[in-house]
């Protein structure tokens, strides 16, 4: 059995999980929009000459002319203009901020 920590060792250890769980989380809210965007998938459309560009034409072209509701394309610019849905928000700060503190909390 572990000996007991210190009061000063356990408010380090509870630090370090809350600062570690606050990055992750945030990390996790601020990337996939970000690479999202790179990929061309803007506010305003799908960028001319962009990855996106070369998706939407590919599934356009193997759907007749148009782009399909619930398609990969239809979602990823779904996320580009407004964002993640609340939902996807939740979901990925309750997965990634756990790690994040189980992270902040190992010893270096």
């Amino acid at each position: 059995m572990p000996a007991p920590l210190s009061s000063s060792s356990a408010v380090v250890l509870i630090i370090r999980a809350a600062v570690g769980a606050g990055a992750a989380a945030g990390v996790a809210l601020v990337v996939p929009k970000l690479v999202v965007s790179q990929l061309g998938f803007k506010a305003a459309g799908i960028a001319a000459g962009s990855i996106a560009a070369k998706m939407m034409s590919s599934v356009a072209i193997a759907n007749g002319g148009g782009v399909p509701a619930g398609s990969i394309v239809a979602v990823l610019q779904s996320v580009g203009a407004a964002g993640l849905s609340l939902g996807a928000k939740l979901g990925l700060t309750s997965v990634f901020g756990p790690l994040g503190a189980l992270i902040g909390c190992k010893p270096f």
